[in-house]
């Protein structure tokens, strides 16, 4: 193992794959250090939640932006700041720009309810329920440029009960995303993860 690896984390929203992250990295006593939880919604549920672990917070208003692209460039600005190793999105509802991921290759990782590259982008437990597929899931992958394209590092299957709803499925898949990020985390700041190509070798 390497030196204590600096981790950022994006979020949006309830915060609680931050959490169960957060958790686990303390449970297990990780060689990392957390720099900071990184928000574009000030009303975010992870912020509360990131002051409960005593982690700082940076709030980066999305919606106050008259130029999208001035957002991003603050976004990165305030990133690069951490001097991070790795950035974690999780529940980040933004596209991450091609400065942005340029600036961090292999560096970001994030975390997908389904199985990629099955039903990439939005609702993809509502499209995997409309599809008729009879496993769902979820992937952490590294972030390249475009939505959910990068290498997977881990997968976690499911399978659908019939009488789900949307509602169900995404609590049941969200279960396992609480398994499968954090233990992604420790894998990188582990140096066990090796990119070749578009494949990710997990090394013993």
């Amino acid at each position: 193992m390497g030196k204590t690896k600096r981790v950022v984390f994006l979020a949006s929203g309830r915060g609680s794959n931050f959490s169960a992250s957060v958790e686990y990295i303390r449970k297990k006593k990780l060689k990392l250090d957390i720099q900071a939880l990184v928000s574009d919604n000030p009303e975010a549920k992870a912020l509360s939640i990131a002051k409960k672990f005593g982690i700082s917070t940076k709030v980066i208003p999305y919606q106050t932006y008259s130029s999208k692209l001035d957002y991003h460039r603050d976004l990165l600005h305030q990133v690069e700041s951490y001097s991070p190793d790795l950035i974690v999105a999780c529940g980040y509802m933004r596209i991450l720009k091609p400065d942005f991921v340029g600036r961090f290759p292999n560096q970001i990782i994030n975390v997908h309810p389904s199985l990629l590259p099955a039903f990439p982008g939005l609702d993809s437990q509502k499209q995997a329920l409309e599809y008729g597929v009879k496993i769902a899931g979820c992937t952490v992958h590294f972030v390249w440029e475009g939505v959910d394209t990068g290498p997977i590092i881990l997968q976690k299957a499911i399978a659908i009960r019939p009488e789900w709803t949307e509602k169900e499925l995404s609590l049941a898949i969200l279960k396992e995303e609480h398994k499968v990020l954090p233990l992604a985390i420790q894998l990188f700041c582990e140096d066990k993860l090796k990119i070749k190509e578009r494949k990710v070798e997990i090394l013993k």
